[in-house]
């Protein structure tokens, strides 16, 4: 019998699939592109991405979740079916059991949209798990022991931050400010300081490159390529990592004050525990550069971002399967 325990890191911007045994088999894009005439599937993942902003008027390249919820049911769930067989191949005779997490404040409508997604495309039981419980899984953290530690989850659409102790979480927020609204911000500034109009990739490029949120020891720049506002014609300017501080501003802040917001509620031995262990960080979203400064800076607590923290919640999903399946069969 081939066991097929599944963990699905089910994000805004791009889905993680852990296989129990094997680790995470698949990364890719959540973006999907169907045919508006036939209403067929074009393409799913990397190559549907290729096609965002660069599709003829019949073609639309879109990501069926927003902000860590499914906005596109039949979308999502088929996308859902295409990354579960490509991740399990043909060989499994047994239907897997599929652990998928979910942002910490979703709704009960929200919760049960991802499970019938998930028996949709095949599961045999599927199992919800709170985003910052998977990331301090996947982080190395131990959640069992009666101890406060603090997670901060920047994904692509959301931010969960959460002080987890005894396995659960004792106080958690989410906020819709993530990577997404990183390139949006940078997007706008662009608009804004230099009239020049630059796609979502080009922005995420940006952020990758020379993104910061906190003042780097020696500047750095970077070309970017645009279409001029006010010419209307193709144009290309020099910007820095400081130009970029200013466009994040807004954002991380946002971020920080969310993270400020969650001490204040944290129990006092809890609070005592997260100043000494201090506050971990994951998610793609937790790349951008002086983040981890920017929070020490505001909070004067530690901050460390953990080893893989694009995976992290992936693994995480996945081994609380293996917790879950360890249990059940006394493995």
């Amino acid at each position: 019998m081939v066991s097929s325990d599944i963990g699905i890191d089910l994000g805004t911007a791009s889905i993680l699939v852990y296989v129990k045994g094997k680790g995470v088999v698949l990364k890719e894009p959540s973006v999907v592109a169907f045919d508006r005439d036939s209403n067929k599937i074009k393409a799913i993942g990397e190559e549907a991405r290729l096609m965002i902003g660069r599709t003829p008027g019949n073609i639309v390249a879109v990501r069926p979740l927003r902000q860590g919820v499914i906005s596109d049911y039949t979308v999502t769930e088929k996308m859902m079916k295409y990354f579960l067989q490509k991740a399990l191949g043909k060989k499994s005779y047994r239907k897997p059991l599929v652990s998928v997490c979910v942002p910490s404040g979703v709704t009960e409508v929200e919760r049960r949209a991802v499970e019938d997604a998930g028996f949709a495309a095949g599961a045999r039981d599927v199992k919800i798990i709170e985003e910052p419980i998977a990331a301090a899984i996947g982080a190395g953290i131990d959640i069992t022991r009666p101890c406060g530690n603090m997670v901060v989850d920047i994904g692509g659409g959301t931010a969960d931050i959460a002080v987890i102790s005894l396995g659960g979480s004792v106080v958690s927020t989410s906020i819709k400010i993530a990577g997404d609204d990183f390139d949006e911000a940078i997007v706008r500034y662009m608009r804004k300081k230099h009239n020049l109009l630059i796609g979502e990739r080009t922005a995420e490029d940006i952020k990758i490159n020379i993104g910061t949120c906190f003042p780097l020891p020696a500047p750095e720049t970077m070309d970017v390529r645009g279409r001029n506002l006010v010419t209307g014609l193709p144009k290309t300017i020099t910007i820095s990592s400081e130009e970029t501080e200013e466009a994040l501003k807004e954002a991380t802040l946002q971020i920080v004050e969310a993270i400020h917001s969650v001490l204040e509620k944290t129990p006092p031995e809890l609070a005592a525990d997260v100043a000494d262990r201090g506050i971990v960080l994951t998610g793609g979203g937790a790349l951008l550069r002086g983040l981890e400064e920017l929070i020490e800076d505001r909070t004067g607590i530690n901050t460390m971002t953990a080893e893989d923290p694009m995976t992290c919640v992936a693994i995480g999903t996945g081994r609380y399967v293996e917790l879950l399946a360890g249990e059940g069969t006394g493995e």
